[in-house]
Parts: C-alpha cells; structure tokens; sequence
C-alpha cells in the first residue's frame, strides 16, 4: 500500500495513555473517558468499561503492507457494507497516524460523550466533507498542530526527528451500527471485521488485533490502547 501524499510532517505521537488523555482532553474530550493501556489479550478484564475504541500501533513490514494489497483487492471484488455514520480521515500530514487515530477514536463516539473545544468544532464543521476534505481542514488548523507538537514532546522518548518516516504506525478500531471497523487514515476507506455488540466490542476488537499479530508472529513490537469510561468518574 503507497504512502498517502504528504504536504507536511509532524513530530510522531508517543503511544502514552498519559500523554493522549491531556493532548484529547485539550482538545475536547472530557475526562468522563479516558486513554488506557490493554497490557494483553488475556487480561481483558481488567480494562475499564464501557471501551469506546481501540487503538493499535503496530510495525509496517513488508507482510504487511503485502496482505493490505490482497485485502484490497478482495473488496473491490466483493464488496463490503460500511455505515454511513462513519467519520473516515485521510492521512495526508506525515507523522500524524497517532492524532487521526485519536480523532477516529472520539469522532465515531459522539453519541457516548459530550465534546467541546476543537472537538466539537472539528466535528460539525467537518460531518458532511469528504475524507480528504477533512484532512485539509486538519492541514489547515495551526491550533491543532500546535497542540500535537507539545503532547510529542512530552512523551518518556525522545521523539525521532519530523523528517524521519517512522516504521510504526497507528489505527482505531471502533464500533458502528453493529459492526466493528478498522480506521486507518492510510487505507482508502473504512475496513468492516464483521458483527459486534456494544457489550462484546472488546473481545471483538482483540480478535482483530490477535489477527494482526498472527500475520507476523516474530514481531513483538505491538501496544494496544483502550478508550474506556473512567471508573472514578
């Protein structure tokens, strides 16, 4: 799968709960959710609940951009139902998988949680563009990058230079209109992994993440992040 055309570059976003709860609670998102760590598979139960969404970063490898190939050609054959309740961005800002998710994660949620701020500015001004519409609207938005650029700085890393293309990569997972889809700012549109239930979204959701780690099982360099309802709120 090509790379999306990029006009600019940001500073990569690091994959710290800690770090995503202040960048989206700046933006909007109140501290009723929250970002958490899924730390395994098997530990499920521990995360909080209600989960909203599910955030993967992942490494781009060969294999992987080789089964994108394939599973883009079966749906051009096949076909697939995507909700048109949707709301799917384009990737076009270098760096910037990890705010596209974030706002993946939130924008496909607004029925769970009361936004403000650019959130619900992004929103409403954007509901009725195209994917690249709103990807021009975020390319637009100095508030925004500047925003993203403080939460990568304050990460536990050093984050890698804004020119450096790095290898991993994030996608959202969240469900819609009893389905569960992946959300990745560089696909052409939203991928449907088939039927869910609010009550069975995460179980669901790991599902699709056991998937992604099967397709290359030398590779450990996985994290899963849960959007959840704050339990102490």
């Amino acid at each position: 799968m090509s790379q999306p055309p990029q006009k600019s570059r940001w500073l990569p976003l690091e994959s710290n709960p800690n770090v995503m709860n202040k960048f989206a609670q700046k933006l909007g998102m109140p501290k009723e959710w929250q970002y958490v760590d899924i730390y395994s598979l098997d530990l499920l139960d521990i995360v909080p609940k209600p989960v909203a969404a599910v955030l993967i970063l992942f490494p781009i490898s060969k294999k992987y951009e080789d089964f994108c190939k394939e599973e883009q050609t079966k749906i051009k054959q096949d076909g697939q139902e995507v909700s048109p309740n949707l709301m799917f961005i384009k990737q076009t800002i270098g760096n910037a998988c990890g705010t596209i998710a974030l706002l993946h994660s939130i924008a496909n949620n607004t029925e769970k949680m009361q936004l403000s701020g650019f959130l619900s500015n992004f929103i409403e001004k954007t509901k009725s563009m195209t994917p690249e519409e709103r990807a021009s609207f975020l390319e637009s938005d100095e508030g925004l990058c500047a925003a993203h650029e403080e939460s990568a700085q304050e990460g536990q890393t050093e984050p890698p230079p804004r020119e450096e293309h790095t290898e991993l990569h994030f996608l959202t997972l969240v469900s819609k209109d009893g389905y569960i889809y992946e959300m990745d700012g560089r696909k052409q549109h939203p991928v449907n992994h088939g039927p869910t239930t609010d009550e069975g979204f995460l179980q669901d959701a790991a599902a699709v993440c056991q998937q992604f780690m099967n397709r290359d099982k030398a590779e450990l360099r996985f994290t899963l992040i849960a959007l959840s309802k704050n339990p102490d709120l």
